[in-house]
């Protein structure tokens, strides 16, 4: 290791990050400009050109001028997500899941309403 200082290393490592940091910027970039739905696809086009012919300076100006919407377009995405989760959830919740319906079925065959064949043909329905 003599031959490659600490110092070195160190920038090697910082080069490295802001690499990789440069490429995430990139493509979230990207992303956002397909993302957008205000853009239409000339707007799409020249943009996406314009990010990657000059990439440096493509990247500044669209944050420049567009860094506010895509901050908007960010959480507008996440309540969306959000709600189409809490949505699944609660209709899951409601439907009430094999576990009542087995349990309601094994209240039946307790109380003496169904026979033991009754509640096997039920439970073999419910589980599969």
């Amino acid at each position: 290791m003599d031959d490659y200082p600490l110092l070195n290393i160190f920038w090697t490592m910082l080069y490295l990050f802001l690499w990789i940091m440069w490429f995430f910027l990139l493509f979230k970039i990207i992303t956002d400009i397909f993302r957008d739905h205000s853009l239409g696809g000339w707007g799409k086009t020249g943009w996406l050109i314009f990010v990657i012919i000059l990439p440096f300076l493509g990247v500044f100006v669209y944050l420049i001028a567009r860094g506010k919407g895509m901050g908007e377009r960010d959480i507008k995405q996440v309540q969306e997500n959000e709600a189409a989760f809490r949505s699944y959830v609660q209709k899951t919740a409601a439907s009430g899941g094999s576990a009542d319906e087995l349990h309601k079925l094994s209240a039946l065959k307790d109380k003496g309403d169904i026979t033991q064949e009754e509640f096997d043909r039920a439970k073999a329905k419910i589980l599969a």
